[in-house]
């Protein structure tokens, strides 16, 4: 299982559901293995997690500084 992959396809489906977003917020861990369906050891789940929400504040903050200089 490619875990930057799934990262990914995660923070897709965390960006257009915020219902989910909040619950991920609230416990990224049980999220992730949710939506993978699969159960993994704790590094990976960290990782995963750890590479979410890097990817989730990266986009924030791009949204943020687009708006700054008016980009969309």
């Amino acid at each position: 299982m490619d875990i930057k992959e799934k990262a990914l396809e995660i923070v897709s489906k965390l960006k257009n559901d915020p219902k989910l977003l909040e619950k991920f917020n609230r416990n990224p861990a049980e999220v992730v293995e949710e939506l993978l369906g699969v159960q993994l050891p704790e590094a990976e789940i960290n990782k995963a997690v750890d590479l979410i929400k890097t990817k989730l504040d990266l986009d924030k903050a791009g949204a943020f500084l687009g708006g700054l200089f008016g980009k969309k």
